[in-house]
């Protein structure tokens, strides 16, 4: 895979994507807004898939985690500042008792200096003097890569699980953070909405921290970890109730902060040249934030929140397991 490449046109796909809303706002089509977005998840997935293993490729292997934490440190910025964004500029008081019409072009604006900022990026990246990286690293599990099939590895699969669990459980917990702080008493929906924010903030917060503490600790170790950690929070959340219960939600956000970065970078390790094989495989991953929300969401109705805590644990057991032992590169025996 030509990096350089792909990350430039994935930037493009989402400039298309992101252009997309404006004919949809003027046509205040339902449809034309999904297709807009789907367009515009097609160039983030595209750009993690080729961005993702560019970092990690960048260095020492053994660092790879690190700096792949800190790069999506910066996203999880973009998660948090985001909230704040829309409101402001989206949902303000004056579309309370607006048409959906004028709602709906309340998203031009936004989408147009998107795609303006996408577009500067993308042709940034195109004359920026990157390192030629055009293959993976020389050496990986059992020599040569030729003629093998990326799915008998392993590590790479249950890191592709992994993502899965763990896009999930971020999601889930997210979406309904403030609906789970409203029923534990915690203020009106202002509050719940800020307190909703510090999850995110704490993601931004644990992985600038990670990053460092990894200098230190080995990456697989701080994972799992962090897995067993935020069982525990779970666990709490689950038989406490008000202000701990709410805290014990909020500081799941440290306990997700380097999953994806580390269990990405573990996936790849020692793939060689099917290191860009090895990233998309990961990515597919990224359905569980499509698949484990509505889940927990049904749980959450059937049996209350709290008992639906149930499902977050068992995708940080998972999460605690990749670190402990998953993550060890092993291919399996082709006959």
């Amino acid at each position: 895979m030509d990096y350089k490449r792909t990350m430039v046109t994935s930037l493009f796909i989402m400039v298309i994507g992101a252009l997309l809303f404006i004919p949809a706002a003027a046509m205040v089509s339902f449809p034309f807004f999904l297709t807009a977005s789907f367009v515009l998840a097609t160039g983030v997935c595209v750009l993690q898939t080729s961005a993702n293993p560019y970092v990690s490729i960048l260095g020492p292997e053994h660092s790879a985690p690190a700096r792949l934490t800190l790069a999506q440190a910066f996203n999880s910025l973009g998660s948090a500042l985001a909230p704040l964004v829309v409101g402001y500029f989206i949902l303000t008081n004056d579309t309370k008792n607006a048409s959906q019409t004028a709602i709906a072009h309340t998203v031009m604006g936004p989408y147009i200096a998107i795609a303006i900022a996408l577009l500067i990026l993308g042709f940034a990246v195109m004359f920026m003097n990157l390192p030629a990286i055009t293959s993976g690293r020389t050496a990986e599990v059992g020599g040569s890569t030729a003629g093998r099939n990326i799915w008998s590895y392993k590590h790479t699969v249950l890191s592709m699980v992994g993502i899965f669990f763990y896009v999930g459980v971020e999601i889930a917990l997210a979406a309904n953070a403030i609906k789970f702080f409203k029923e534990q008493g915690i203020g009106n929906k202002d509050t719940a909405a800020l307190l909703a924010s510090f999850y995110m903030f704490a993601i931004m917060i644990g992985r600038f921290a990670g990053t460092v503490a990894m200098k230190a600790i080995r990456a697989n170790r701080l994972l799992a970890g962090l897995g067993v950690f935020g069982v525990a929070l779970m666990v709490l959340a689950m038989n406490t109730s008000g202000t701990v219960a709410v805290w014990s939600l909020i500081l799941c956000g440290l306990a997700n902060s380097i999953m994806y970065p580390t269990i990405f970078a573990l996936g790849i390790a020692e793939l060689g040249p099917l290191t860009s094989k090895g990233s998309g495989v990961i990515t597919i991953g990224n359905v569980g934030g499509a698949v484990i929300p509505p889940l927990f969401g049904a749980l959450a109705v059937a049996i209350g929140y709290q008992h639906a805590f149930i499902l977050p644990i068992i995708c940080y057991l998972y999460v605690a397991y990749y670190g402990l032992s998953g993550y060890k590169p092993t291919r399996t025996v082709e006959a």
